[in-house]
């Protein structure tokens, strides 16, 4: 076999990569088609190898994209290479079922896969990163005749079509197109010729590629089997690729191919060599061209100009040399003013409806509207202005440029053109919100957000306690942003499928605009419906669904296929990218510092919207200060959500004395890794608080007595449901089967296993399950971990029962926010907390909420690689006169200080582990406990040569890891329990008689000095409900709710009383009995009948009337529009009550409170 010159260095490494090279490379003059499938098959072996010497596990199932996504998460590639093993992987498609390759790009092919395997040669072969090819030698291209044929015929068709063309030229032309029929025949002659040579070197070197085949196949298995356990391999390839992409400069031509290929896949007919003014390319109709070299102004040419039809419509400055980006983009606004319009063009400031271009604020116009920077790098937040896709919009001077992901696609350049945000902002402005239905803090919000749109804010942050119609709000924020037409295509993300299924069913009930929901105005794409269409307005997708369509896929989507994106619970996941030293961004990959979800988000250019019940530190990082803030606080005082009672805690005899063991004790531990028993002796005593039972001591009997007392409290028969929060799985089936004996002996035969349901991502049937839960009789009590804690409404929860401690209030009260909804339908007014495991107390002085930073994994592996980085001794250091190597060095002596520490520890119980360190303390000449110390007295340099002579370090590490075990082995306590205490405190008063007291006292201090209150006590019936709310929020400030009120007062006189707020109030200030609310409606309703000689049909709207009122204090016509909203409201009431609503109200004012003036 003849040994090509492009590509003779591969014959070093496995046979099968020059085979395939060279094929490609024979087969070029003859079939184009078939060199990129050759070239994608290169591009597959190399990744497979790359994979089987790091370690990555695949098979024949695996494909090319998901090995490629499995190799960038593992040894982080450099995103040129992977550029370029995506080009060849996607070509390489087309050529096998489009048949339609032309020489040009198989020749473009050749020049990638050449710089590709040089790259892997550096990594992989002998002479390591100083191997230095000679140029690429192009193979004969038998179609170059014919190209330069077709650019002269360009030329002279753009000077025909530009001026009243000479007879001459016309005839000059006629020639041309004749002369390119005969080199076409001439050209499918000597490909036919090459093919039957082609065809006779085929069927000779058929079996020598199958064989080569075969053998690399053995070879990779041979390889993985090797490599199985081995984490060092990994980073040794990562070492390898880094040095060698270091190496890597791409020439003019090659960025130019890269840059061609963006464009192309952004939707745009891109290629710098033949798409040229030069050449005769010109603007045609219905087609997206990105032509080279469009001259402007003087003697100046744009790189690209961008044209949608005969639109000019971006200008893109991409040079190699182009390193500042940001920088070059005012060079590509001076080619927007200085661009002259085609007399047959169509500009784009007349498509947006002007009579010439944008003023510049410097005495001039642009032309074109947007204008790009791009060097093809990815962008990366700590180097902006080097890196990234720059764009800006010149038709206002106040727009900013700003950096992207990729290019815009046609349409969505033409969407911006055309799309007035200033018409669709007026629009809103005028646009009502009644037939929207929403509650008038939910009106609030979106005028936040739209206010916040209008003022040019990119990202809105809305904070909204749990309950209070967040998805509700959503949808009509939705609604209003598609019929204005402010935007094109809506993203709901979230981070889980039972969200999105959830809010897909409230997109097709919630009625809106001529009762029709949205999904009925609008076309909405499901969840896993990932192909958008042009009439889809709407796509719901999880978050993992979108990282598998963008960075997984084929056909990724363009970065404009939405321009906004509304995401739920963003609390969750959606972690700032975390800040890197210069050190570190030196030597570190910036996708170990960046979430998946903040990946996403980064992706699209869209207005980002984000809604949460419990804003964090880094959701306001990543979208801003809240436009609008509605508190859980707010919500029960305006009567929307319900309260809850003062936490029950139980005290048992453990929990108050705590789980002792003695010095010497035998104890049981479970491995939840091997779920093994292990026995061991107590060198110490050992003690375990009530913060640590069920995670890391285990009582059943603890257990036990708590899901008694829990029987005892909550009836599995009732229309209310409770939910369970358990620390573990294992823990979860514990507690079902407590739960259930202790309800089998209370209720015999009656109880129905079915009531207690555990409700864990181990759980069988997970969504029937929650529906079930959600919409049935049974489950009425839930069991869970953590898939419940967000999200999931089921207004009937009216028990929570913490069976584990949580740290982080933003956990906490997303917990309790499963329970805040109301539920008329079941009489909800208040729901209950039983804590038996003090969490309730633990958390009460947190005040702000933690921010839930993701902290990057940084491997033993990479920080050893790190340290023998020669960048690491040039890069600055975190401390003043330090290298970035001396922070390594500290980190590798924190992890191996806490793997050796706890190895020593242990080696007493552990003969062979003791035998083990023993071994390694001989063979490092230090002993293991005292390791991290030597490694920091002798300092970077001398660290980095100890390390290369232990060259098996990290295996044996990893050994001593395994040997240790899981860490987290909870011990089996067999300690008995009993119940001493069941109470409930009020703040600073654990007495209710204490709490009632001090309620009093408040509330005749206050009375001179809050009008609001005078009213509730002097004259209650005239009380408006912005003065409630008032009153509301006052109480709730100094500890006072309705729920702690009704609590103590039943606590005290063991009568469950449920007056409303104004009964406490007038009762501490007048002394006036307490008297349970329903009873008072009852006797103002008496009244009402009284009023007149009502008919049956009256009679049956005044008892609909009267089973309205168990929440409301305040009834006026706002109340009767809310709860008649679906039968015409007031208006409709008073038709039926022949015009007497008003004296209805009246006398119904007057009945609640006869005592009053």
């Amino acid at each position: 076999m003849t040994i090509s010159s492009n590509f003779a260095f591969l014959a070093e490494h496995d046979p099968v990569f020059l085979q395939l090279a060279v094929t490609a490379e024979q087969v070029f003059a003859a079939d184009p088609n078939t060199t990129l499938i050759k070239l994608r098959q290169l591009g597959e072996a190399l990744a497979q190898d790359i994979a089987a010497r790091s370690g990555i596990e695949f098979t024949g199932e695996t494909s090319q994209a998901d090995l490629l996504f499995r190799l960038n998460r593992e040894i982080r590639l450099d995103p040129t290479i992977r550029e370029m093993f995506h080009i060849l992987r996607i070509e390489g498609n087309k050529a096998t079922h489009q048949f339609r390759t032309r020489h040009k790009e198989a020749m473009d092919g050749l020049k990638l896969a050449r710089t590709l395997a040089i790259w892997f040669h550096q990594s992989f072969g002998k002479a390591g990163a100083g191997f230095r090819p000679g140029p690429f030698q192009p193979p004969a291209d038998p179609s170059l005749a014919v190209r330069q044929l077709q650019s002269e015929i360009d030329q002279l068709r753009a000077e025909v079509g530009s001026q009243n063309a000479a007879l001459e030229s016309k005839q000059q032309l006629a020639e041309l197109i004749a002369r390119e029929k005969e080199e076409y025949a001439v050209l499918a002659g000597q490909m036919d010729a090459e093919a039957r040579t082609y065809q006779r070197l085929a069927e000779e070197q058929a079996a020598t590629l199958d064989r080569v085949k075969q053998e690399f196949a053995q070879r990779l298995q041979t390889l993985q089997s090797q490599l199985d356990v081995s984490q060092k391999a990994t980073q040794q390839v990562t070492q390898s690729t880094q040095a060698a992409s270091k190496q890597l400069v791409l020439n003019e031509e090659l960025t130019r191919i890269l840059i061609d290929q963006q464009l192309i896949e952004a939707g745009w007919q891109a290629d710098t060599q033949e798409l040229t003014y030069a050449k005769g390319a010109r603007p045609e109709k219905g087609k997206n061209l990105a032509i080279a070299e469009w001259p402007t102004l003087g003697k100046e040419a744009a790189d690209y100009v961008l044209f949608a039809g005969l639109t000019p419509i971006a200008v893109v400055e991409a040079k190699r040399e182009n390193i500042n980006v940001a920088g070059k983009i005012p060079q590509a606004e001076r080619y927007s003013r200085g661009y002259r319009q085609l007399p047959d063009a169509q500009p784009a400031w007349q498509r947006d409806g002007l009579a010439a271009g944008w003023p510049d604020a410097q005495g001039s116009h642009f032309e074109i509207p947007f204008v790009y920077s791009s060097n093809s790098r990815p962008y990366l937040q700590q180097l902006a202005e080097q890196s990234g896709t720059w764009f800006r919009d010149v038709r206002s001077p106040a727009n900013l440029a700003r950096p992207l992901i990729d290019f815009h696609t046609p349409a969505g350049l033409l969407d911006q053109l055309t799309r007035s945000k200033a018409a669709a902002e007026a629009k809103l402005q005028q646009e009502g919100f009644a037939y929207l239905h929403l509650r008038n803090y939910q009106e609030r919000a979106i005028q936040a957000v739209e206010s916040a749109l209008a003022a040019g804010q990119a990202n809105c942050l809305l904070a909204m306690a749990t309950g209070t119609g967040k998805t509700r709000t959503i949808i009509g924020l939705m609604y209003r942003f598609l019929k204005a037409e402010r935007f094109r295509r809506i993203l709901f993300l979230v981070d889980r499928s039972a969200l999105g299924q959830q809010a897909q069913e409230n997109f097709d009930e919630a009625a809106l605009e001529q009762n029709l929901p949205l999904s009925k105005a609008y076309n909405i794409a499901e969840m896993g419906d990932m192909a958008a269409e042009a009439e889809t307005r709407i796509q719901v997708a999880t978050v993992q669904a979108m990282v598998k369509r963008i960075f997984q896929s084929d056909t990724p989507p363009g970065i404009d296929e939405f321009d906004c994106i509304i995401i739920d619970e963003a609390h969750r996941g959606y972690t700032l990218d975390q800040e890197m030293s210069e050190g570190e961004l030196q030597v570190r990959d910036q996708a170990q510092y960046l979430s998946t979800y903040r990946r996403v988000l980064d992706y699209f250019d869209a207005t980002k919207i984000a809604l949460t019940a419990t804003p964090a530190r880094h959701t306001s990082d990543i979208f801003g200060r809240p436009v609008y803030t509605y508190s859980y606080r707010e919500a029960v005082a305006d009567d929307w959500l319900i309260d809850h009672e003062p936490p029950i805690r139980y005290e048992t005899l453990l929990s108050k004395h705590g789980i002792k063991f003695a010095k010497g004790e035998q104890v049981s531990a479970i491995d939840l890794g091997t779920g093994e028993i292990e026995q061991s002796e107590l060198e110490d005593e050992l003690k375990f608080d009530v913060d640590s039972f069920n995670r890391r001591v285990i009582n059943e009997d603890f257990n036990r007595v708590i899901c008694e007392q829990l029987v005892e409290e909550i009836d599995p028969f009732s229309e209310e449901k409770a939910l369970i929060f358990c620390a573990t799985d294992l823990h979860a089936d514990m507690v079902k089967r407590l739960l259930d004996a202790a309800f089998k002996q209370k209720y015999g035969d009656e109880y129905a296993e079915a009531a207690v349901r555990k409700i864990t991502g181990q759980s069988d049937k997970i969504k029937q399950l929650i529906a079930r839960y959600k919409n049935e009789r049974y489950p009425s009590i839930a069991i869970t971990v953590d898939l419940l804690t967000t999200g999931i409404d089921v207004p009937a929860i009216s028990h929570i029962v913490f069976m584990r401690r949580v740290r982080s209030r933003i956990l906490y009260e997303q917990m309790i926010g499963r329970a805040t909804r109301r539920c008329d339908d079941i009489g909800k007014t208040v729901f209950k907390i039983y804590d038996p495991v003090d969490i309730y107390k633990a958390l009460e002085a947190v005040n702000t909420m933690q921010p839930l930073v993701k902290n990057p994994d940084i491997t033993l592996e990479q920080l050893v690689g790190e340290l023998d980085n020669p960048a690491s001794f040039t890069a600055p250091g975190s401390r003043v006169g330090t290298h970035h190597a001396h922070d390594v060095l500290d980190a590798i002596s924190q992890k191996l200080m806490r793997v050796l520490r706890s190895a020593t520890h242990l080696a007493e119980k552990k003969p062979e582990l003791k035998t083990r360190l023993a071994e390694l303390e001989q063979h490092w000449g230090v002993a293991p406990a005292i390791l991290h110390k030597h490694l920091r007295e002798l300092g970077p340099t001398a660290a980095v040569d100890w390390l290369k002579q232990q060259k098996t370090l990290i295996a044996q590490i990893e050994g001593i890891r395994l040997m240790i075990g899981s860490t987290y082995k909870p011990i089996i306590s067999g300690h008995k329990d009993e119940l001493l205490a069941r109470e409930q405190s009020y703040g600073d008063y654990h007495k209710p008689e204490d709490y009632l007291d001090s309620f009093n006292h408040f509330i005749r201090q206050q009375l001179n000095q809050s009008a609001a209150l005078a009213v509730v006590v002097n004259r209650p019936k005239d009380l408006s409900r912005e003065q409630l709310r008032e009153v509301r929020l006052l109480l709730d400030e100094h500890g006072y709710s309705e729920a702690r009120l009704q609590t103590a007062w039943r606590n005290r006189s063991n009568q469950d009383i449920a007056a409303s707020i104004i009964g406490y109030i007038r009762q501490a200030a007048l002394g006036e009995a307490l008297r349970p609310f329903e009873q008072r409606v009852a006797q103002a309703m008496q009244r009402i009948y009284s009023l007149t000689a009502w008919t049956p049909v009256q009679r049956k709207w005044l008892d609909r009337l009267a089973k309205q009122l168990h929440h409301e204090v305040v009834i006026d016509q706002q109340f009767v529009n809310r709860a008649f909203a679906t039968d015409g409201g007031a208006k409709r009431l008073d038709a039926m009550l022949g015009g007497k609503l008003d004296n209805v109200l009246e006398t119904l004012a007057e009945g609640l409170w006869p005592n009053a003036a």
